[in-house]
């Protein structure tokens, strides 16, 4: 039996039991917009641990009640979280209950359904973006086309670190993120089979922003 191809280095596939449950559930047509917006909330948690992973941290001293020790703590650089408006809305709650203190910011694109091409509508990220590490958010990683533009606009605003979370992601995608930007890492909870001839994922789980929103 021949063994499954291996995973693009770039890219991290989240296998834990929870996680491929609770994407299982937003797969089916017949979730309801409540229940996917909820689950798409609880994964968004899951995934930040694994994005979260490589924080750095540095031992600080701590009176405990029964004596003073040295423990890890957050260290280095401060996160900014990026959603691609629409739809990376949806994980923006979950990464901010992990870490509060983070700053947010928003980048509108959308794609033309013709040829594809994104097109930016609307930018706000904090002043001092530049001086943060970024976690770029949104469910799907298609063609690609939108998150290579995200990123480009970070790094025309200096942004070093940069790391992508998606729920779904299509190899395509994954193959044109690493061509473009392959330090870039990529975090998702599935590597799904391919991209159909309008650009959706197969079998992915329809338009992630329809389905969050309710919009059809």
């Amino acid at each position: 039996m021949a063994s499954p191809d291996p995973l693009p280095k770039n890219l991290t596939v989240v296998d834990h039991p929870l996680v491929q449950h609770k994407l299982t559930l937003m797969r089916d047509r017949d979730t309801s917009t409540s229940k996917f917006r909820q689950l798409l909330h609880e994964i968004s948690l899951l995934l930040a641990y694994e994005a979260m992973r490589d924080l750095p941290v540095a031992e600080v001293e701590v009176n405990t009640p029964l004596e003073r020790a040295r423990f890890p703590a957050l260290t280095g650089k401060k996160l900014c979280v990026v959603s691609i408006l629409r739809a990376g809305t949806g994980l923006l709650d979950g990464m901010l209950e992990l870490v509060p203190s983070a700053r947010v910011g928003h980048i509108g694109l959308y794609r033309e359904p013709h040829s594809l091409n994104v097109v930016e509508y609307y930018l706000k990220l904090p002043d001092d973006v530049a001086e943060r590490s970024a976690i770029l958010v949104d469910p799907m990683l298609a063609t690609g086309n939108s998150a290579v533009a995200a990123i480009g606009r970070l790094r025309e605003l200096g942004v070093a670190a940069i790391k992508f979370v998606c729920l779904v992601a299509a190899p395509e995608g994954v193959a044109k993120l690493h061509q473009v930007f392959p330090d870039v890492p990529i975090v998702a909870a599935a590597l799904d089979r391919c991209l159909d001839e309008r650009g959706y994922i197969l079998p992915g789980f329809g338009d992630a922003g329809d389905r969050l929103f309710g919009t059809k």
